[in-house]
């Protein structure tokens, strides 16, 4: 869902959002496949939910915003804010990132954030995307994404920014960073990461056609690590950390950080210019017009 500061923002006309809805593809369950609508409700509970086994110094953060997981600006910042909590405190060592939702992990950016926004308000969005991921990929924490349901663009970066993958064994769930098929270029810091995960090669393809792998498909590139069954995930995610948090920290730490550090201050130095570029990019009165045919489209359908 993404714009890059590097590679030429590409979303062409106003038909390239009609894909954009929930929706069976090869039979995979294909949550929203690069931006997701956030049903509003002005509810207030809380999106996150975090809890810490002080014995095993392992935390569980489930994430639960119906209907999807939409990463909305007040999603990433509990998300945020709950992962610097857990940095801080020195009796976490291990963190588990999981969906109390049925069938998705999270279906990535929400519409909502960047239709109708003012440039600061789009601005304020897009820097909280950065922030998940430098908290996430730069974490001290061993980090396991329990991967429970489909994760596609968003979801996927948020998984890929974890050190392991365990995915539900099931086909109809899919993963990947598919925003060439909407028409637009994901950023250079999620082809980086990426890369960093699957190889260029297979990043190559990946990124240039969009694809969206089902789990099985997932595995064998590497884009995920295990298949375990879908009432396991968390249970094989937990027995695995053990074996994660059996390496001594400063050890693990100091190779985790040789391992991701250039990748990292690719995307610190240049920040503020990725910020105002995908600013320019999504106020564009062509985008605002594609992004509210889009909403219009999924009003009909309601209707």
């Amino acid at each position: 869902m993404l714009f890059s500061i590097v590679l030429l923002y590409c979303c062409s006309s106003a038909g390239v959002l009609s894909q954009l809805s929930i929706h069976s593809r090869h039979g995979r369950e294909c949550v929203s496949p690069c931006f997701s609508l956030q049903q509003r409700n002005n509810s207030t509970s809380p999106k996150i939910k975090v809890d810490l086994d002080n014995s095993t110094g392992v935390a569980v953060l489930r994430m639960q915003s119906p209907p999807v997981n939409s990463l909305s600006l007040d999603f990433l910042t509990e998300f945020c804010i709950n992962l610097e909590k857990l940095e801080m405190d020195k009796s976490c060592r291990g963190l588990i990132i999981t969906s109390t939702l049925s069938k998705v992990f999270s279906a990535g950016l929400d519409i909502m954030e960047m239709y109708g926004k003012s440039p600061e308000r789009c601005g304020e969005f897009w820097k909280a995307v950065q922030e998940m991921w430098l908290k996430l990929y730069g974490s001290n924490m061993a980090t396991i994404a329990a991967i429970n349901g489909s994760s596609p663009a968003g979801g996927c970066l948020m998984s890929i920014g974890c050190d392991y993958r365990i995915m539900a064994d099931n086909p109809r769930y899919s993963i990947g960073l598919n925003e060439t098929q909407l028409g637009i270029v994901a950023p250079f810091w999620f082809k980086d990461t990426l890369v960093n995960t699957v190889g260029n090669r297979a990043a190559e393809l990946s990124l240039e056609l969009g694809l969206l792998y089902s789990a099985p498909d997932a595995l064998k590139i590497g884009l995920v690590d295990q298949l375990v069954p879908e009432d396991q995930v968390l249970s094989t995610a937990q027995d695995t950390m053990s074996k994660w948090l059996a390496v001594p920290d400063h050890a693990r730490q100091i190779t985790k950080s040789m391992m991701r550090k250039q990748t990292i201050d690719k995307l610190l130095s240049n920040r503020e210019a990725d910020i105002t570029n995908f600013v320019s990019f999504i106020t564009k009165d062509s985008i605002q017009r594609s992004l509210r045919m889009y909403l219009e489209m999924l009003k009909s359908r309601k209707a």
